[in-house]
């Protein structure tokens, strides 16, 4: 027999408490407890669970199962070559990035590869979604399945067991044993853990889109994140071409890989070399320098963009795009102490051409010789890339992995590479080596240093 609970759950977190609070007392937000009723069966008396016998770890036999690629060079690199067979995939973004195009396309080449692959669309109806595969093309072999039930939903992938599954999106569904709405905390959780005992059962790839929050976070309770395998962001804005999908999590690959995405006519197309498409810089243009990031494997040309103005304000702002706030305001503050460039009454604005997010340290070089451009008006030369981390003392340390960045460099006819003491390379551009801040912003300016061929 059932017994129906009422407790008030936070849509940020999803702690449960059993009367309403101002305040969450597991995150902290205010306002956001919402009242759901929950039926819980009430255990008979004397019922226990039935004990199992462990097993040693060294007697587990387990087998690599083969991924099953998805047609797409970028989802596939992200995934970390391919879906793997059970596993749980969210891949989160905000409306109109893309999501569904790019899964849709993803489907149809899976069910192209000879493999079954299923839509289950509780968003759109199964005429929209024609149309859109009609579109986009070679999408007429996947099969398709409008339904929001959540039961209805995991009976058909226990009779049908297709290969590669897609809920599009998890905030539809809804189960009928839960009093709440649909989307919410309780419902989402459900429907996330049912879909997960259902795909490592039966050997399901199942891809979830969910939505996301105002802070671009996915929406839900986190213990959504922690369920699933892999979980994949699609960053972009809906009025530009180029889309970024990196991942947050996985447990099968990297998480510090990246995708790049145009959207065209025909959908979502891979950019192979994205380097050339965010690494262009015009010649003498004041306060832009080229980096050579590292997004996980992938060595990658962005170009740094600044502007220093004077500031009217009592407390200059130090606004960055694309890069650490924090991290910023330690290289304003290194440049106006070892650099002897003043900032300390100027406004410093940073941004990273394309829409991309740097994390790694080895971009802090290029921030700083672009605002070091950009207060003394002085263009960067002509042809030079620049990478390596700044030390609060004005030192440089060398860069992860500089030789697949010199690499990068070297494909994309760059001549001159500023780089820390410490840099090796067995060919391509020249190396101008810096021990110091000051150094490489004079070599990168004023053209100090003498190149080392190296």
């Amino acid at each position: 027999m059932a017994k129906v609970i009422v407790q008030h759950v936070c849509t940020e977190c999803g702690t449960a408490t059993g009367r309403w609070l101002g305040k969450c007392p597991g995150c902290g937000a205010f306002g956001s407890l919402v009242e759901e009723m929950t039926g819980q069966a009430t255990p008979a008396k004397g019922s226990a669970g039935v004990a199992r016998t462990p097993e040693r770890l060294a007697d587990v036999r387990a087998e690599e199962a083969a991924r099953i690629g998805t047609g797409v060079p970028e989802l596939d690199r992200v995934l970390g070559g391919g879906l793997v067979p059970a596993s749980l995939v969210l891949v989160g973004g905000e409306p109109g990035v893309g999501k569904s195009t790019l899964l849709l396309a993803a489907l149809g080449n899976v069910a192209a590869a000879g493999r079954r692959s299923l839509l289950v669309t509780g968003e759109e109806s199964v005429a929209q979604v024609k149309l859109r595969a009609d579109r986009l093309g070679g999408a007429e072999s996947v099969e398709i399945l409008a339904e929001t039930e959540l039961e209805s939903v995991c009976a058909t992938l226990e009779r049908e067991r297709p290969d590669v599954c897609v809920i599009d999106s998890i905030q539809t569904l809804y189960s009928a044993d839960l009093g709440s709405a649909p989307g919410s905390v309780g419902q989402v959780r459900e429907a996330a853990g049912r879909l997960l005992r259902v795909a490592k059962e039966h050997g399901v790839a199942t891809i979830l889109v969910g939505h996301v929050t105002k802070d671009g976070s996915v929406a839900g309770p986190r213990v959504l994140e922690h369920l699933v395998d892999c979980v994949l962001q699609f960053e972009g804005d809906r009025y530009h071409a180029h889309r970024i999908l990196r991942a947050v999590k996985n447990r099968f690959g990297s998480t510090n890989e990246l995708g790049v995405f145009e959207m065209t006519s025909e959908g979502l197309v891979g950019v192979p070399n994205p380097s050339e498409l965010f690494g262009r810089s015009h010649s003498g243009e004041v306060g832009a320098a080229v980096v050579c990031a590292l997004e996980g494997t992938r060595p990658i040309l962005l170009e740094i963009q600044s502007l220093v103005s004077r500031s009217d304000l009592a407390m200059p702002r130090r606004v960055g795009t694309g890069v650490d706030p924090k991290r910023l305001a330690m290289i304003v503050a290194v440049l106006s102490r070892h650099a002897g460039i003043a900032l300390g009454s100027a406004d410093v604005f940073v941004n990273v051409a394309g829409g991309v997010r740097i994390d790694e340290p080895g971009a802090d070089l290029a921030v700083a010789l672009a605002i070091a451009s950009a207060a003394r008006g002085v263009p960067v030369r002509d042809s030079i890339a620049v990478f390596g981390e700044i030390g609060l003392t004005g030192r440089l340390r060398p860069a992860a992995q500089a030789e697949r960045r010199l690499e990068e460099c070297a494909k994309l006819g760059i001549a001159t590479v500023i780089a820390p003491d410490g840099t090796t390379s067995r060919g391509g551009p020249r190396i101008t080596r810096a021990e110091t801040l000051r150094q490489a912003v004079a070599a990168g300016l004023d053209g100090a240093a003498t190149p080392d061929p190296g």
